[in-house]
């Protein structure tokens, strides 16, 4: 409802796949513009690889393949012709980098290689959700090769951090940093790593992953390159990657029933003007009062960039416009009218609060970038003060299904969390929480991955790792 209201995607005729309209493409293209820049600072370029891929080649990957054959969409026809070989549409493209890799790279001069992509992929899902789940989807994934296991797995671990430092310090979106599971990483990684969130619901969001490949798809596809010993050594791999899913996160974090809430940093427009008309005779004093105010407001900055601002000069009713900006989640609404302009004096509500403050003109100008940032914190703070309350350390196994039995039967899916547990890390314990609860393994923490105590609360063997716990999207 909120994504419809604030119109961020429609449905389409193609079943399963969105229209992105204007407002939910502009906020990815704020997260594209942020992520970019940080790919490019720690060393990618950008490239396009195609949209389909051999069979022959998907194949080269057995793990893979295997792990995506459900999902796969395949084109068996060119015009009127019968393909000789099927054509996939890309789920993902680490084939493709790998048998570009394996053509490329020839000596350890020419590695590191560390590329990145944005594009689109399909994975033919049965259940679809607007921007969490969707057949098509917008994404970027970054393909490196190495001449050293430590450098891969610095990549990987790299990577990952700078997801975490854009869902915190961007989306305003607490995350969890781990690992995956030897049942839950990516067909074909060594390791998996992931960033986890809590929306609304108490349910997790896999938000963004960074593979260490290893050799495997080195070995697949012969990449191989000439040491500085003269010998040949395979290439170490990794792969990683963030989509729209990030969109659907940031609504289920920050947004209530009046609709959609934007954290400023990802906000396409940071303030809205309404000018507050009661007849024709006030037209001429309001407009020119709000697009001074306007001028003035779009000379400072926020967070790297000139301030965003519009006028909304719709003839609709004052309330009607309130209200299309509140769905909207435009962080800071400004009501402007006669009385406000003889007082010199802005009638404020920001977003993320119930209330309207009058505040003079001069002193709004100069701190709305601390009130942009004030609102970005509060977001934060209040999503974090959310998922903390709601992580709770589990002793048994009782205690356990009890958190994550409904207690409402009005509302039967608000209910669980983030439950914390040690446990023996067998695929035994996955499959029965996965059977009983819908229950999975979100991650390993990479701080506070050790278990506190001997025995798993499920097996009472003994315990190898402390573990998020929690039903998923």
């Amino acid at each position: 409802d909120v994504v419809m209201a604030a119109r961020l995607a429609n449905y389409s005729a193609v079943k399963g796949c969105l229209v992105i309209e204007p407002n939910g493409y502009a906020i990815w293209e704020k997260m594209q513009e942020v992520l970019d820049t940080k790919f490019k600072e720690t060393g990618h370029k950008n490239v396009y690889m195609p949209l389909l891929i051999p069979e022959n080649l998907m194949k080269k990957e057995g793990e893979l393949i295997n792990g995506f054959a459900p999902e796969v969409a395949w084109v068996t026809n060119g015009g009127q012709k019968t393909l000789e070989e099927r054509l996939c549409i890309r789920p993902t493209s680490e084939t493709l980098f790998s048998d570009y890799y394996s053509k490329v790279v020839n000596s350890y001069r020419d590695l590191p290689m560390k590329y990145n992509q944005w594009c689109n992929v399909m994975r033919w899902e049965k259940e679809t959700r607007p921007f969490l789940r969707s057949r098509e989807f917008l994404w970027q994934e970054g393909h490196t090769a190495h001449a050293t296991r430590e450098e891969a797995e610095e990549e990987t671990k790299k990577m990952l951090r700078v997801y975490e430092t854009f869902a915190q310090d961007y989306m305003a979106m607490p995350v969890i940093c781990g690992k995956k599971t030897e049942g839950e990483k990516f067909p074909g990684a060594v390791d998996t790593y992931c960033i986890e969130a809590m929306m609304q619901d108490r349910k997790a969001l896999q938000a963004g992953t960074s593979h260490f490949l290893g050799q495997n798809f080195a070995k697949a596809s012969n990449i191989k390159y000439l040491s500085e010993a003269g010998v040949q050594e395979y290439a170490w791999t990794t792969s990683w990657g963030v989509s729209t899913r990030l969109i659907g996160g940031m609504v289920m974090t920050h947004s209530d029933d009046n609709g959609l809430v934007i954290p400023p940093k990802l906000s396409p427009l940071h303030a809205v003007i309404i000018p507050i008309l009661h007849n024709d005779a006030e037209r001429e004093n309001v407009m020119a009062y709000c697009a001074k105010l306007k001028d003035q407001l779009s000379a400072q900055t926020y967070s790297g960039r000139e301030i965003k601002v519009q006028i909304d000069t719709r003839d609709i009713r004052g309330g009607d416009k309130i209200w299309g900006w509140v769905k909207r989640g435009v962080p800071i609404r400004i009501e402007i009218g006669p009385r406000d302009i003889a007082s010199d004096s802005l009638f404020v509500a920001r977003r993320d609060e119930d209330k309207k403050t009058s505040v003079p003109r001069a002193e709004f100008i100069e701190k709305i970038g601390e009130i942009l940032q004030s609102i970005q914190d509060n977001l934060f703070a209040r999503a974090k003060k959310y998922r903390d309350e709601n992580m709770v350390e589990m002793t048994s196994k009782e205690e356990f299904y009890k958190f994550f039995t409904p207690k409402n039967e009005k509302k039967p899916e608000i209910h669980g969390g983030f439950a914390i547990a040690d446990y023996d890390g067998s695929e035994e314990v996955e499959d029965m929480l996965r059977k009983d609860l819908r229950v999975t393994v979100r991650c390993i923490p990479l701080d506070g991955g050790t278990p506190k105590s001997d025995k798993c609360i499920f097996t009472q063997r003994p315990a190898k790792y402390r573990a998020i716990f929690a039903k998923s999207y």
